[in-house]
């Protein structure tokens, strides 16, 4: 559990360096960072266009926040679920794409019914899961993903944050195999030496007879 001002509390399994970002950014306040952005000529979609560069039906964004992700999505005609743990995140979301449908629950515990081309993890959803629950939140993940499917991570390198090591370990006991990784939403190369790794790991795809 992890409070914010005001004595609300958030339950389920943040880390502290999630709950100390969220102290500092109300949800508004985190829409209007986009709203910057678009205002001085940048692309607010870079993970939109990177998940549909695969041709994902459907994609679970996983940690969706404010919706920004999800919304583009269903705006380029996927079939969206947002899934966060923060109730305010998720209002917002709701409230600014209704048609849609956003779940509040932990990552770690997520048990949806329904199979997804895609799962998208943008902007350090995992380095935000408590540690001990980080695998289980990989997993749960790669639990909601079709045969083919791909989960698509991007996140910071920190030294206190999940080394890219464990995170490839993670995917592969969870049945994923490593496809690719960028440096960027935009697939600059990875060298290894960067501050930023977005990964992409691939579910085998069914056997056939």
């Amino acid at each position: 559990m992890c409070c914010l001002d005001g004595g609300r509390c958030v339950t389920g399994s943040p880390s502290e360096d999630w709950g100390q970002w969220r102290r500092q950014l109300s949800p508004t306040d985190y829409d209007e960072r986009w709203r910057r952005m678009v205002a001085t000529g940048g692309n607010p979609h870079g993970e939109a266009d990177f998940v549909s560069s695969y041709g994902p039906r459907s994609v679970l964004d996983g940690g969706c926040g404010t919706g920004r992700v999800a919304i583009e999505l269903a705006r380029r005609g996927v079939d969206v679920v947002g899934t966060d743990l923060d109730p305010d995140m998720i209002a917002l979301a709701r409230a600014k794409a209704p048609e849609l449908t956003w779940v509040q629950a932990d990552l770690s515990e997520l048990d949806l019914a329904t199979p997804f081309e895609a799962v998208v993890l943008a902007g350090n959803v995992i380095p935000y899961v408590a540690r001990d629950r980080r695998q289980a939140a990989v997993i749960a993940c790669a639990r909601h993903l079709a045969p083919g499917g791909r989960l698509i991570a991007g996140f910071q390198l920190q030294e206190s944050w999940p080394a890219l090591a464990d995170y490839d370990q993670w995917c592969e006991g969870a049945g994923l195999t490593f496809e690719a990784r960028y440096a960027t939403w935009d697939r600059d190369p990875f060298t290894g030496t960067g501050s930023y790794a977005v990964s992409v790991h691939c579910r085998r795809p069914a056997a056939t007879a």
